[in-house]
């Protein structure tokens, strides 16, 4: 009972803090105008439209809030990342909207591989029984599957993120209980979501110069999707090569007993 009340009085701390940081905005050209003395209530975008309507608000806001802009999006970020809330790919298109596609990218990855070590950390210290007592039949299974492949942890750990048997959130929060080095599931996720970043972010940083349905069908729209399709396929395929020589992997019909869920 212990753990479970430890968490939840960090939850509602973490989700405290960050309403407030997106309550009390600075004044700037759309958000703490005049017309809203108060301020505007920030969200997390839900769909397209709603994110697209958010990264056009930040993008004004941040032409005379550039550091208040950064700190709410890491803070918003680490939240959902370190409390395995789904929907962090929306926050991804939007650090290609507002921040462009190589920092966005670099900004993502990072973040991603922080918020996962809280969520590991947080797992570690709050969460282990209540992770084996929801999930004890996936955490048998990816428990096995680690052992198997504990001589190339780190590489098996990384096809796990490009290849995933199980949810990334459901795997941050079992890394602890499988006894994965803190460094190795680190660099793990820093590597190995950097396709899937970078497909997002890319995606945000076309979005962004897009005023039109025909300036989506361009050629130029459409050669930079297909360059991002290909680029992304390239650590994958190596990886996958690799895994045939290197990792103890199961058959497909063994994969099947965890379904894939969306992170």
């Amino acid at each position: 009972m212990r753990p479970l009340l430890g968490l939840l009085l960090v939850f509602s701390g973490c989700t405290f803090a960050l309403y407030m940081l997106s309550t009390r905005l600075p004044r700037g050209p759309r958000l703490g105008s005049p017309e809203d003395p108060e301020g505007r209530l920030l969200w997390f975008p839900s769909d397209l439209s709603e994110l697209r309507e958010l990264s056009e608000v930040l993008r004004e806001y941040r032409k005379e809030h550039e550091a208040y802009v950064f700190l709410l999006f890491c803070s918003a970020y680490l939240y959902k990342q370190g409390f395995a809330i789904p929907g962090s790919s929306f926050l991804n298109v939007l650090a290609g909207a507002l921040f462009g596609p190589w920092m966005g990218l670099l900004l993502c990855c990072v973040l991603t591989s922080v918020g996962a070590t809280i969520c590991y950390l947080l797992s570690s210290i709050f969460g282990k029984q209540l992770v084996v007592s929801y999930f004890p039949d996936k955490v048998a299974l990816l428990q096995r599957k680690v052992e198997e492949n504990r001589n190339s942890l780190f590489f098996f750990l990384l096809f796990l993120r490009l290849f995933p048997m199980t949810p990334n959130w459901f795997l941050n929060l079992s890394a602890p209980i499988l006894n994965i080095p803190i460094v190795h599931f680190f660099f793990a996720v820093l590597i190995g979501l950097i396709p899937y970043n970078f497909i997002c972010v890319q995606t945000g940083s076309i979005l962004s110069t897009v005023t039109s349905l025909d300036a989506l069908f361009s050629w130029s729209t459409v050669f930079k999707l297909l360059a991002m399709a290909l680029l992304a396929l390239v650590p994958g395929t190596l990886i996958k090569k690799c895994s045939q020589k290197h990792l103890q992997l199961s058959k497909t019909s063994s994969t099947n007993h965890i379904s894939r869920k969306d992170t």
